[in-house]
C-alpha cells in the first residue's frame, strides 16, 4: 500500500520561500510520476509540478515556472517543491500524488489531477501580502 505523507507548508509573506516534502512509504523508486498539485477554496485541485522518474523530466505550471522546483531524493524516497518568491495567489493546501504509468505521461497528462490515484493528505502554504 502506498502512502504519501506531506510536510513543510506555513505562513510567509510574498517573496519568501517554502520547502514541501513528500515522503513516500510502501513503494521504492522506480520509473512512475509524481506530482505536487494544489486547490484554493472554491477553486479547483490544479497541476502544480510533476517529475517522471524514469527519465527524470519535469513539468510545470506557467504560473509557476521559473520559481518552483520539484526534486527527488531516491535514497530518502523523498519528493520535494522548494517554492521561491511565494506570492499571494500561491496560497493553498498543497498535495503530493504518485501514479505508475508505463511510461512518461508528458506534461499535460503529469499536471492533470485525474490520472494519479495515490494521494497524500496534504499542507497548507499561506502567502500574506
Amino acid at each position: 500500500q502506498v502512502q504519501l505523507v506531506e510536510s513543510g507548508g506555513g505562513s510567509v509573506q510574498a517573496g519568501g520561500s517554502l520547502r514541501l516534502s513528500c515522503a513516500v512509504f510502501g513503494y521504492t523508486w522506480s520509473s512512475y510520476c509524481m506530482g505536487w498539485f494544489r486547490q484554493a477554496p472554491g477553486k479547483e485541485r490544479e497541476g502544480v509540478a510533476a517529475i517522471y522518474t524514469g527519465g527524470g523530466s519535469t513539468y510545470y505550471a506557467d504560473s509557476v515556472k521559473g520559481r518552483f522546483t520539484i526534486s527527488q531524493d531516491n535514497a530518502k524516497n523523498t519528493l520535494y517543491l522548494q517554492m521561491n518568491s511565494l506570492k499571494p495567489e500561491d496560497t493553498a493546501m498543497y498535495y503530493c500524488a504518485a501514479e505508475f504509468p508505463l511510461g512518461d505521461m508528458g506534461w499535460i497528462r503529469s499536471l492533470l489531477p485525474g490520472e494519479y490515484n495515490y494521494w497524500g493528505q496534504g499542507t497548507q502554504v499561506t502567502v500574506s501580502s
